[in-house]
C-alpha cells in the first residue's frame, strides 16, 4: 500500500471526482484511477462507487479514508520535521485567516516576517471559524485563527480580546446613549455575519442571557456591507471595538454593549499534540512580540 495511492483515493473523495482529483494533483486521470484501483486490490474492498461523472465513498471507503488522511498528515509531519534540520531557509507556513480582522491585524505581520524569512513560503486560507477548525484537525493548515472557546482537541495561544460594539444608525433614538444593555436591544432588527462565522454565536448566546431571541433580518460575509446595510436602517450590526472604529461612517455611530457584555476573543490554534514546524513557531512568536500587536 503506497502513500501515493492513499493521496490519490483522499483527493477523489473529497472533490468526489477523479477528473477534479487529477486536476487537484496535476496528474493523468488515468494515473489516478490505476492508483484508486491499485490501493482497492491491496485491501481487497471496493473503495468508490463510480456514479457516471461523480463518484460516491462505499463504507469501507470512508473507513479507509478517515484513516489515510491521518497517515497523509503524519508523513507530512514527519516531512516538516526533518526539513527543519535547515533551519527556516526552507519550508511552508500555512495559515487559516477569518475573514474579519486580519487585515488590520495581521497584515503587517506578513512584511516583517518575509523579511526575517524569505525562504519560507506563506500559503493563505480565508474562511470562518467553523471551517477553519475542520482545516486545522485535518493537517490542511498549520495555525488557524479563531474565537474562544475552542474544542478541546486543539491548543491555543491568545491574539487579541476586544469587546463588543453595536453598530446603529446616526439618527437611531439609542445614538445619544453612551452605553447599551443588550436587552434594550431586543425589538431591532439585527444583521449578523453568515453562519458559518464563529461571532454570531457570541452574539446569540449573548441575546439568550439577556432573555430574547433576535430577529436577524440580514447576513452577511462581509464587513463593509454590514456598515452599510445599518447606515440604510435595515437594522443593528455588531463588531469589535477595534473594527468599528476602523470603520467609521457618517451614517453609522457604535457603542459599548453591557449587561451580558460580550467578548470578542481571537486565538492562534493548532492540533493538540501535533508537531509544530519552526516556521509556525516563528509566526507565533512574531505574533507576540512585544508592542507587536498595538503596533498593527
Amino acid at each position: 500500500m503506497e502513500l501515493r495511492a492513499l493521496k490519490a483515493f483522499v483527493e477523489v473523495a473529497r472533490q468526489g471526482s477523479f477528473s477534479l482529483a487529477a486536476k487537484s494533483l496535476f496528474l493523468t486521470q488515468s494515473a489516478v484511477s490505476k492508483s484508486v484501483k491499485q490501493l482497492e486490490d491491496d485491501l481487497g474492498v471496493i473503495l468508490l462507487d463510480r456514479l457516471g461523472h461523480r463518484s460516491a465513498m462505499t463504507t469501507a471507503g470512508e473507513v479507509v479514508f478517515v484513516r489515510a488522511v491521518k497517515m497523509l498528515t503524519e508523513r507530512d509531519d514527519l516531512v516538516t520535521e526533518l526539513s527543519e534540520l535547515r533551519g527556516l531557509r526552507l519550508g511552508k507556513l500555512r495559515l487559516g485567516l477569518p475573514p474579519i480582522g486580519s487585515d488590520v491585524l495581521f497584515a503587517p505581520l506578513f512584511t516583517i516576517y518575509r523579511s526575517r524569512y524569505p525562504g519560507i513560503e506563506i500559503q493563505l486560507a480565508e474562511y470562518g471559524s467553523k471551517k477553519l477548525e475542520e482545516l486545522v484537525r485535518s493537517g490542511e493548515v498549520d495555525l488557524g485563527a479563531s474565537l474562544l472557546p475552542l474544542p478541546d482537541e486543539f491548543e491555543w495561544r491568545s491574539v487579541r480580546e476586544e469587546p463588543m460594539e453595536v453598530l446603529l444608525p446616526a439618527w437611531h433614538a439609542r445614538s445619544r446613549d453612551e452605553k447599551l444593555a443588550l436587552g434594550m436591544l431586543k425589538d431591532e432588527p439585527f444583521i449578523l455575519f453568515d453562519n458559518d462565522f464563529a461571532l454570531n454565536a457570541l452574539i446569540l448566546k449573548a441575546c439568550e442571557e439577556a432573555g430574547f431571541q433576535p430577529n436577524i433580518v440580514a447576513r452577511s460575509s462581509q464587513t463593509g456591507f454590514i456598515v452599510e446595510l445599518v447606515a440604510s436602517g435595515l437594522g443593528i450590526g455588531f463588531l469589535p471595538r477595534f473594527m468599528a472604529e476602523g470603520r467609521k461612517h457618517s451614517g453609522v455611530c457604535h457603542r459599548p454593549v453591557i449587561d451580558p457584555s460580550i467578548s470578542w476573543h481571537l486565538a492562534w490554534m493548532w492540533r493538540k499534540g501535533s508537531y509544530l514546524s519552526h516556521a509556525s513557531r516563528a509566526w507565533l512568536d512574531l505574533d507576540h512580540e512585544p508592542n507587536m500587536l498595538l503596533q498593527s
